[in-house]
């Protein structure tokens, strides 16, 4: 196999791959866009060949789809990519359509995206946001935790849809958390507003807000600078949080299945953990929250003393 033909080949691997919502991979791809500067070509083409096919109605998602050929747009290699991306992933072409994307981290993992206008979303565990590709001032936070840190634009401000509310950035860094049907939001330095066309609210340097889904009745309070955003670091505080929300809190942090039992899983506690030792061995929880960590097979339980 001739080298181009052996690139064009891993482009529409790497387009099939990619178009998946649940692909995870991104540092693989990465490194192989970077091993050669005709690569990024090369996969520009192949997605580009996929956006054309649909759109001149020649792939249908189904076994039985007939691929004509378009000799003049580099016949039947590229309609047969566009048949497989839509085959595989017809979500993620439809993303593709519309420029925007997804990014996912696995729990334990934590991830930084530089965004196009010189902001960033740090992730942590077991986090999904879809991003933009022509409009990097918009975000969604479907799951998990996000660290936004916005370049400020009084023309064009930075908009987070999470949980059925809005957040505006007012040039900012600010923490976002989406767990279950609970958001909150808590801001470090900036100001957010939220829910501007609604029930506003206006967060400067160390508000907090929570909200439950359904609701606008929030949950406002106050929380040192230094704290937010701390997971970074590898330390989770809690404020009078359950054990249940404490628990998923760690499984998502540190990739270690943890649980409470039904018996304390509404029990409120607070206090702060570093997430290293808990890494090494997760029964090192127990003495902070006055609980015991028991474990059975690949899971963690908390449960009382």
């Amino acid at each position: 196999m001739r080298q181009d033909e052996r690139m064009t080949d891993e482009a529409i691997a790497w387009a099939v791959q990619t178009g998946d919502p649940s692909f995870e991979d991104w540092d693989a791809f990465t490194a192989w866009l970077e091993a050669d500067p005709a690569h990024a070509d090369a996969y520009d083409r192949a997605m580009a060949a996929v956006m054309d096919a649909a759109e001149e109605g020649l792939v249908a998602p189904a076994n039985d789809a007939v691929a004509e050929e378009v000799p003049a747009r580099g016949g039947w290699r590229w309609l047969a990519l566009a048949a497989s991306v839509v085959l595989v992933a017809m979500l993620g072409f439809i993303q593709l359509r519309d420029a925007s994307y997804v990014v996912e981290t696995a729990a334990g993992e934590t991830r930084t995206v530089a965004l196009a206008d010189g902001s960033d979303v740090t992730l942590g565990g077991a986090a999904r946001i879809v991003l933009d590709r022509d409009d990097p001032r918009v975000a969604t936070l479907e799951q998990g935790r996000a660290l936004f840190s916005v370049r400020h634009d009084d023309a064009d401000p930075f908009v987070v849809d999470v949980g059925g509310h809005t957040l505006v950035d007012a040039g900012t860094v600010f923490d976002v958390a989406r767990v279950g049907k609970t958001t909150s939001v808590a801001v470090s330095e900036g100001v957010v507003l939220v829910n501007p066309e609604r029930k506003l609210a206006r967060l400067e340097p160390g508000d907090t807000l929570s909200v439950t889904d359904g609701s606008d009745a929030y949950r406002l309070g106050t929380a040192p600078v230094a704290r937010i955003g701390e997971w970074r670091d590898g330390r989770l505080t809690f404020d009078e949080a359950t054990l249940g929300e404490i628990a998923h809190e760690l499984s998502s942090s540190t990739g270690i299945a943890f649980s409470a039992a039904p018996t304390v899983a509404e029990r409120r506690v607070t206090g702060s953990v570093a997430l290293a030792p808990v890494k090494q061995n997760p029964q090192a929880v127990g003495p902070l929250f006055g609980v015991a960590v028991r474990r059975e097979g690949d899971s963690w339980i908390i449960d009382r003393p």
